[in-house]
């Protein structure tokens, strides 16, 4: 009896002693930081050291001794290039496009999204897989198949939209100068909606069911039900969307480049990542384009701080 006592105190010890290693303070900590470490390496090469090495090119500039026939010299101009970039007149106002393009397409694309999120959750359960899929289905394309597709159903001439609409009498060139830009817009939002949707829909599927049948008990409706509880409970996601709508409409460059293509309404510098592609690749000038693009870096970081602590704040109910 004693013997077995003293084997069962001896498991118990060495129970407690694993259990004591395993909750060492620390112990996980760096467990899960060996794990990191690749991610972080990723990170560092793809992510930071580009961004070092554009601001460093950004601090220097070719000169040219005599009329410019003479060699080139590298030397240091500090914000010379950053001032030259804001000088120009094309890149600023590139600003001013892609700012009515963001005011046109965010809220646009998170209206879409939330409505179609809303009308998927309060839709039969059979049907919900189909509809998600149906609505991924075009951010699966990619951007650039995207943007030649719609600049195929916008050129006059070939595009069956544009026949249709003028067998009904009605005359729309979708690439003119005045609705270029919301043409834009459409693409985007046919892209990028399904993505959104699913991030809203997942918030939607973590809304306690009690909550809701709560609201069906007082009375409330699916419209009052939806925009009184269920969109305040889905702020923060909605917020997320946000953050990644601002960022990815500062990055505009696909749509605007393959449409400059079929209408002379969209030049090469038409919005200031054009600007800076055309600095790299047209004009030779990659301190240049080096500067335009940490300057976007800066507004984007600046736009994600505002979008953040705007979503960080619940909203009115």
């Amino acid at each position: 009896m004693t013997t077995q006592a003293s084997a069962t105190r001896r498991t118990a010890e060495r129970a407690a002693r694993r259990t004591a290693r395993k909750t060492i303070p620390g112990t996980g900590g760096r467990t899960a930081s060996v794990f990191l470490i690749p991610f972080f390496l990723l990170f560092a090469l793809t992510m930071i050291a580009p961004v070092i090495y554009a601001i460093g090119m950004s601090l220097f500039a070719e000169k040219r001794s005599g009329l410019g026939f003479g060699g080139a010299t590298v030397e240091f101009v500090g914000l010379g290039n950053y001032v030259e970039v804001l000088s120009d007149s094309t890149f600023t106002d590139g600003f001013g496009r892609l700012a009515i393009y963001c005011l046109l397409y965010v809220p646009t694309l998170l209206a879409v999204a939330l409505v179609l999120a809303l009308l998927l959750d309060s839709a039969v359960a059979y049907a919900k897989r189909a509809f998600q899929l149906l609505l991924f289905l075009p951010h699966a394309v990619p951007g650039v198949i995207a943007a030649l597709i719609w600049a195929y159903l916008y050129t006059p001439g070939v595009s069956p939209i544009v026949k249709a609409l003028e067998s009904g009498g009605i005359g729309i060139d979708f690439l003119s100068v005045q609705l270029v830009l919301p043409s834009m817009v459409n693409i985007a939002v046919w892209e990028w909606a399904g993505y959104n949707v699913i991030i809203l829909f997942t918030a939607l599927q973590a809304v306690p069911r009690e909550i809701l049948e709560a609201a069906k008990v007082d009375g409330a409706g699916e419209i009052r039900t939806a925009l009184s509880i269920k969109t305040p409970l889905v702020w923060p996601a909605l917020g997320v969307a946000l953050l990644f709508t601002v960022i990815g409409s500062l990055q505009l460059f696909t749509e605007p480049k393959i449409l400059s293509s079929a209408t002379t309404a969209v030049t090469s510098t038409w919005v200031p990542n054009m600007w800076a592609y055309d600095a790299a690749f047209n004009r030779n000038n990659l301190p240049q384009a080096a500067a335009a693009s940490i300057i976007l870096a800066l507004l984007a970081g600046l736009l994600s701080w505002v979008v953040t602590r705007f979503t960080s704040k619940e909203p009115t109910r």
